[in-house]
């Protein structure tokens, strides 16, 4: 069975404003004495931000349940210091510049890209999927690129920004369109392609090292995974889950089809660059509210209709995986609640940031359970 790991990034916001707290450190610290979540507990470019980068699973059951440990974990942490711990691709509102970790790493981005940085408060879901080569990678990658402004769409999470509502569902989305690679990549014709194109960045940019290709799929520099990282941090795990199933699906029924080298080719040279990037800015500012694009019909088609044609096309891969279930669920709910940014802009306009932080409170540690009602609430 195809393996994969889930990246979670966390962010800790002052319990008023709802502005990011530099608490990282202290619950860093806590992370790292505790042996289940030491080798899997990182610190985040930002001062006020963790990361819950996760071991490798092949059944989405567990990681589920090491996805929610942790969040149990930081929420119990966070309750000690006073804070409020925020899974959201950005903080309702924000400083004028953010408080860095001090790794060198971080400290040599924040002197190459300058002001860029002052918006740069974000965070992010990451999926790896693991891939026999690299060339099977590129396969991957190719048949991928299409489904980005879906896939975007779906985890779109990241309405507010410094106390206003930007009228985005993926401000984040937005902001990182800023940075010298960003967006979809484009089609390679093979691993050599792929990483002699990459290599050529370095230096150029600010792109300091391979880790700062932004792009919203990529190749694992130094593991044998392809990295998705179109989405926003998501409010509660399971909807985690569901961008991880269909990930790894995606990848399963490339790998799996005739020709699939060819496919996949023809699949990214029907969907060029230039209309990609139009696609994903469309997502980024309606989500799943309105229209998306989808691949199928090579243009503009309503949202909910794209998302199932996806799962239906990728039926057998999810039900193989043992995910049809969990992905017809938490999508089913995704589309009669909403998606992260739609319940974020309702919370806002009913009670500004209170309902806000009664949101980020009631979801951080949800587990909706199989008929879709919540099974616990934040300790």
């Amino acid at each position: 069975m195809t393996t994969f790991g889930i990246e979670e990034e966390f962010q800790f916001l002052d319990p008023g404003t709802l502005r990011p707290a530099d608490v990282a450190d202290v619950v860093l610290e806590r992370l790292k004495k505790t042996p289940e979540w030491h080798p899997v507990a990182h610190p985040e470019f930002l001062a006020s931000q963790v990361e819950h980068a996760s071991a490798v699973f092949e059944r989405m059951d567990d990681a589920g349940r090491a996805l929610l440990g942790f969040r149990r974990f930081v929420a119990d942490r966070a309750a000690e210091l006073g804070v409020v711990v925020g899974s959201i691709g950005t903080p309702p509102d924000a400083a004028a510049f953010p408080s860095i970790s001090p790794i060198e790493r971080y400290e040599r981005i924040v002197h190459d890209m300058d002001g860029v940085i002052a918006d740069h408060q974000l965070s992010g879901l990451h999926i790896h999927v693991g891939i026999p080569s690299r060339e099977h990678g590129v396969i991957a990658l190719n048949a991928a690129r299409p489904w980005l402004p879906l896939l975007t769409a779906i985890s779109s999470n990241s309405p507010l920004w410094r106390g206003y509502d930007t009228g985005y569902d993926s401000w984040r989305t937005v902001l990182l369109r800023r940075w010298t690679t960003s967006g979809s990549p484009p089609s390679f014709l093979d691993a050599a392609d792929y990483d002699r194109r990459v290599r050529r960045l370095l230096g150029i940019g600010g792109t300091v090292d391979l880790g700062v290709i932004m792009w919203d799929i990529r190749l694992s520099a130094h593991l044998p995974t392809i990295e998705f990282r179109m989405g926003d941090a998501q409010l509660e795990f399971d909807t985690a889950l569901l961008v991880a199933s269909l990930c790894r699906a995606i990848v399963s029924h490339a790998l799996a089809r005739p020709d699939a080298t060819d496919a996949a080719a023809n699949d990214s040279a029907d969907v060029p660059s230039e209309l990609l990037s139009a696609a994903l800015l469309h997502s980024a500012h309606f989500g799943m509210r309105e229209r998306v694009f989808d691949p199928l019909s090579g243009g503009l088609a309503p949202a909910d209709e794209t998302l199932t044609g996806f799962v239906r096309m990728l039926e057998g891969e999810l039900h193989e995986a043992g995910d049809l279930e969990l992905v017809k669920e938490v999508s089913g709910r995704l589309l009669r609640d909403g998606t992260g940014a739609e319940r974020q802009r309702d919370a806002f306009k009913l009670e500004g940031m209170a309902g806000v932080r009664r949101l980020f409170d009631e979801t951080i540690v949800a587990d909706q359970g199989r008929n879709g009602e919540p099974t616990t609430s934040k300790p």
